[in-house]
């Protein structure tokens, strides 16, 4: 357990600092792009159109289980294989960086800062820039719809970008990351209820609410508590939201994220919105303006940073605690040995 949270601590820090180099996807691709072809292949060959849905359902349960196991089982040899061969010293380090791959703090907010800054600017800049992060169609969003839709993506990807890799692998070291992203991966390209993608992709949208139910709690925490240290933020009624209006979310997930987010900022999110032409009523999270300007996409972006920057913190002050107790611990079982070898 110490070796996992030692991991997650280096991991977050460097990806704060310098996130997944743009040379290194153009070289090698990312771990998310690897998983992603094995989605592929498998959606090609088990979803196909002749199946009947049952079949769809059972061909997308096997699919589930190939795309978790076969990333998380290589993930499982390289860990050993690296701390088997290099010292410690050398070895937790080393497995911090690759598993910093598996989260995306700098490059979300890199990507949602671009959306802030067009936005300030160009309205069309500003759609282009936030469809590289968001599904709905940005022609049909007007300079507010284009910021809510930026505010929304930063809170939820918190949730299952950040906080849920670096929880899974404070539970489970490099493999556990692996396997938290493999689930994630697997529902954003098949979990959605399309006529494809209805039946097989049920078991991975399932298990993608499962394993995000803690983190996404737990993001809402960091905003709060972030809420708290920012002048101008309303921790308070991030609270209040979040118990009136997490729940009506239609993700069982996003919405605590969300909720947090909009009660701080005092502004609306969510709403009805369309996606690939059709228009779907969503409920409105938050109870502020639903017009926001550039300015609250940047204020959403120094809460977002205050949120890492406590749960790092959460991170290291876990750790140190835990090798305390460690080595107390450690003392006391000496002593203890010491004692039945040499009794007085």
């Amino acid at each position: 357990m110490l070796r996992n949270l030692g991991t997650t601590c280096i991991a977050s820090v460097t990806d704060m600092a310098v996130g997944y180099p743009q040379a290194l996807v153009r070289r090698v691709g990312h771990p998310v792009m690897w998983t992603g072809g094995l989605i592929g292949m498998l959606d090609r060959r088990l979803n196909t159109p002749d199946a009947t849905p049952a079949r769809r359902r059972a061909n997308g349960f096997v699919a589930s289980v190939l795309i978790v196991s076969v990333p998380t089982a290589t993930a499982i040899l390289v860990d050993r294989a690296i701390h088997r061969i290099l010292p410690q010293w050398l070895a937790l380090p080393l497995t911090a960086v690759l598993a910093s791959s598996l989260v995306a703090q700098r490059s979300l907010h890199d990507h949602v800062k671009a959306v802030a800054l067009q936005a300030q600017d160009s309205l069309p800049a500003a759609r282009r820039a936030v469809s590289h992060i968001v599904g709905r169609d940005p022609e049909q969003l007007d300079e507010a719809g284009v910021l809510r839709a930026a505010t929304e993506t930063l809170a939820e990807n918190f949730s299952d970008g950040i906080v849920a890799p670096l929880l899974w692998m404070a539970v489970g070291g490099l493999p556990g990351a692996v396997f938290y992203k493999s689930v994630n991966t697997a529902d954003s390209m098949i979990g959605h209820r399309t006529p494809r993608h209805e039946a097989f992709g049920y078991a991975a949208a399932k298990l993608d609410d499962l394993v995000n139910l803690p983190a996404s709690r737990l993001s809402a925490l960091w905003i709060i508590l972030a809420a708290l240290t920012l002048k101008g933020m309303h921790a308070r009624d991030a609270v209040r939201i979040l118990r009136r209006d997490a729940r009506h979310h239609r993700s069982p997930n996003a919405g605590w994220p969300e909720a947090a987010m909009a009660g701080a900022l005092g502004v609306r999110l969510s709403g009805p919105r369309a996606y690939n032409g059709v228009s779907v009523a969503e409920p409105w999270v938050g109870d502020g303006r639903s017009g926001l300007l550039p300015a609250d996409l940047h204020r959403a972006l120094a809460l977002y940073r205050r949120a890492c920057l406590i749960q790092t913190l959460a991170g290291v002050t876990a750790t140190a605690l835990l090798a305390r107790i460690s080595a107390m611990t450690s003392r006391q079982t000496k002593r203890w040995v010491t004692a039945d070898r040499f009794p007085r």
